[in-house]
């Protein structure tokens, strides 16, 4: 008795598709909660990112490998997440000097500003191509070139960070998953940077 082959049943795209947004929503309530350490932020959206490269490569991954991963990528991701907070006080300063009305103020306050966002968008890049072992030093400085080589995609992450913040404003629990949708984009981006 010979046994039919089976195939594997497949989907349909609008289905598939659906299933990636479905799953990229679950994985910002994860992200959220795991930067609920205020520092978390790179790791979360390292993790969020590689269980969502996971999912569309149809390797499986769940809940305990996304906290794997989380505490792999905290290992380094802490201090990524410190000087973040750090760039965002330097840029908050110079807001300020914008608004005291000091000399060379709106230049500084501008130079600040795109600073901030080029450093964000290296470090969504870097979050989503990181895999365990990986050092964010590393990670980053190739992430800049990136954001400087690729501005279409740069200018993508930019639109997502302010989906999110539009979101948290119009709809304050909406923006919880969004944060996955914004880790989706960064994994797609850098798909996108790799095949061209």
């Amino acid at each position: 008795m010979s046994q039919a082959r089976v195939r594997p049943r497949r989907e349909s795209g609008f289905a598939e598709r659906y299933g990636v947004f479905a799953e990229s929503l679950l994985t910002g309530v994860w992200i959220a909660v795991a930067c609920l350490g205020v520092v978390t932020y790179p790791a979360a959206f390292a993790a969020g990112a590689r269980h969502l490269r996971r999912r569309t490569a149809h390797q499986g991954g769940g809940w305990r490998e996304f906290t794997a991963d989380f505490r792999s990528a905290l290992r380094g991701g802490w201090a990524v997440g410190a000087a973040g907070w750090a760039a965002a006080w330097v840029a908050w300063l110079d807001v300020r000097a914008v608004h005291a009305g000091l000399p060379g103020g709106p230049l500084a306050g501008a130079v600040g500003l795109f600073a901030l966002l080029g450093l964000a968008v290296a470090g969504l890049r870097a979050a989503a191509v990181w895999t365990p072992g990986e050092r964010w030093r590393v990670l980053l400085a190739a992430a800049a070139r990136r954001t400087v080589r690729d501005p279409a995609g740069s200018f993508l992450l930019v639109g997502g960070a302010v989906l999110i913040c539009c979101s948290a404003l119009l709809i304050a629990p909406l923006a919880v998953p969004v944060l996955g949708a914004v880790a989706a984009a960064a994994v797609a981006v850098e798909e996108r940077y790799h095949r061209r």
